[in-house]
């Protein structure tokens, strides 16, 4: 997997409330759809068509809306909306209208539909891609309040690339601007990606790479998981920041070990916990600053109103329903919610960093999510400017 960089993903407010209200003539899909919805994708598109078993999946996904425009009984368009779990944000994956129908208003119809579905899922935020050598649909986007904030170079089947666009369905903001997002490249490298994406954020500059990201990876890790390579653990991530030139506070609900209740193999447990006791006293002898207590959403807040930014534990349940320790970056906030980079992009669910970058979460979710295993553990590194040993 390529990683992906992005830069700033905030827009702006929409210019008026996005209405609740899904627009006559507009209904879910149900199965009986399907031969009509593989019709119409054909007719629409030359490449990367929806397939039926994707269709069939999405009209009873938790996490999807599929609506059909049928004003007069026959399919004439529908939109796809996906939503993330646990977050404030949906992204319009696909629509289509067919083309003896273009012209009538049916395309500006199935994005309120969108909104709609998503309004009433709490979604604050709407993203979306666009071809860039699609002027029409750019400026249907525009007149609807859509405004771009990035590109991704050769996104569709030609290589051609896509125009990412988003619209505020409710005001949203935050006086922090959003860190250049990296996706991590394995399914092991969640904690460097969110450090990276940390390090990023007080230093510009900063090349993000996959040298970057597996160089920490070795510096952090606890060897071995349940299966396959092993994640990282806070003190080992803290040590990696800590070389890199940057401030950082290391917040922990109780001492390591951590994440071997789901690991059986006795030699692996024995080495698991042996690296992180090693990490431990490596970062004392360093004199990482240590809190052996959570920490709390308002010293989050805090931190985050300093300037500062914070990699968290998360427990992935939450937003896409595995239970996997996983760790994020959480950069700013807006009030009601927290804004964070999540380097985890779901390949199932058909999402690009579109999905999984500037994610608003609300405070109460978030302190629901930040929370994993048995035991709730809960770890957090707060970074900032070396010069800065205050707290939280």
């Amino acid at each position: 997997m390529a990683p992906s960089v992005v830069g700033s993903l905030r827009g702006q407010p929409a210019p008026k409330p996005a209405s609740t209200d899904t627009p006559s003539g507009v209904r879910p899909a149900t199965l009986d759809d399907l031969d009509a919805l593989v019709a119409l994708e054909t007719r629409a598109f030359d490449s990367d068509r929806l397939s039926r078993r994707s269709f069939r999946r999405f009209i009873h996904h938790g996490r999807a809306a599929c609506c059909v425009a049928a004003p007069d009984g026959r399919i004439l368009g529908y939109v796809l909306t996906l939503f993330r779990s646990g977050t404030a944000l949906a992204r319009l994956y696909s629509i289509a209208v067919d083309p003896q129908a273009r012209g009538q208003g049916i395309g500006a119809v199935l994005v309120q539909a969108a909104e709609a579905a998503a309004l009433e899922r709490d979604r604050v935020l709407l993203r979306l891609e666009v071809r860039a050598d699609n002027a029409t649909a750019q400026a249907l986007y525009r007149r609807l309040g859509y405004r771009p904030f990035g590109r991704l170079k050769g996104y569709y089947a030609d290589q051609t690339d896509a125009v990412r666009m988003q619209r505020a369905l409710r005001p949203v903001g935050s006086a922090h601007p959003a860190p250049r997002y990296y996706a991590q490249t394995t399914d092991f490298t969640c904690g460097p990606a969110a450090l990276m994406m940390g390090l990023g954020a007080l230093d510009p500059a900063r090349p993000l790479d996959r040298r970057l990201e597996f160089r920490l990876w070795r510096e952090a890790t606890t060897i071995f998981m349940a299966a396959g390579h092993g994640g990282c653990e806070p003190f080992g991530l803290a040590l990696a920041a800590a070389r890199r030139g940057v401030s950082v506070r290391i917040h922990v609900s109780r001492p390591p070990p951590y994440f071997l209740d789901s690991v059986r193999d006795p030699d692996k447990r024995e080495i698991m916990a042996l690296t992180q006791v090693d990490f431990r006293e490596q970062a004392e002898a360093a004199g990482l600053p240590v809190t052996e207590s959570a920490l709390s959403m308002e010293d989050l807040r805090a931190a985050l109103d300093a300037g500062r930014v914070a990699v968290l534990l998360v427990s992935h349940y939450r937003m896409l329903g595995t239970r996997t320790p996983h760790w994020v970056l959480a950069f700013g906030h807006d009030g009601r919610r927290v804004f964070v980079h999540d380097p985890w992009v779901e390949p199932d669910d058909l999402e690009t960093p579109l999905a999984a970058a500037d994610l608003p979460i609300p405070w109460s979710e978030l302190d629901r999510m930040a929370r994993f295993g048995r035991d709730r553990l809960q770890a957090a590194l707060v970074l900032g400017p070396v010069e800065d040993r205050s707290r939280p």
